[in-house]
């Protein structure tokens, strides 16, 4: 099994990239996102790989962090209805902390803007993988509980009622989260919901 590719980039198409190891150009495919950050041809890349092995193929699919492979498995091997290509496309869309966000809030319109991902399969995403975001969060480590509390509809009333209201203003659900989770620092668990509006916005104008 091949684990991971360390050479140059001989080639980027429309969905895959070949990368060149020692004269050898293998092809993997990726998400539209590891392939916008890849570099130009005969530049030095890295890929974590997950490879596949059927009766009649060998594929590689090529991702730019361990998070965004580990993430690639989670989806197929948990959600009924999620192949290869689905899998790409929500990673081609979302970032693996934004993709755990929007489980944790159950945000199934965001799982949703993916292409090929309809609110079915949406709605299995968020459901089949609640309890496993957390320990693939990545950046959103720090604020993840809070949005499961969120989501769940379990979160004290003042952090409940602050972050509506920062919804209420035109801030999405995540942004929101993040101002109240950054709030919740500088006040203590104890603030009020006017209080956690206050410095969320301010932390939003920052």
């Amino acid at each position: 099994m091949i684990g991971k590719l360390k050479g140059t980039v001989d080639e980027i198409g429309e969905d895959y990239a070949v990368i060149d190891v020692h004269g050898v150009g293998y092809v993997a495919y990726c998400s539209m996102r590891t392939l916008s950050a890849l570099p130009g041809p005969g530049e030095a890349a890295t890929l974590f790989i997950e490879t596949y092995v059927r009766e009649d193929v060998i594929r590689l699919y090529g991702f730019g962090t361990a998070l965004e492979r580990e993430w690639f498995r989670l989806l197929q091997n948990n959600v009924q209805g999620v192949g290869a290509k689905v899998a790409l496309a929500v990673l081609s869309t979302l970032a693996p902390s934004d993709l755990a966000n929007a489980i944790a809030l159950k945000d199934i319109a965001t799982v949703s803007r993916a292409p090929g991902v309809g609110k079915k399969v949406a709605e299995r995403i968020v459901t089949e993988l609640k309890n496993k975001a957390p320990a693939f969060a990545g950046a959103a480590t720090g604020t993840i509980g809070l949005k499961q509390e969120l989501g769940e509809g379990v979160a004290p009333v003042p952090i409940a009622d602050a972050v509506s209201a920062l919804v209420n203003l035109g801030y999405s659900r995540d942004m929101a989260a993040n101002a109240v989770a950054a709030a919740l620092k500088t006040a203590g668990e104890g603030a009020d919901s006017a209080k956690l509006i206050r410095l969320g916005l301010k932390e939003l104008a920052r």
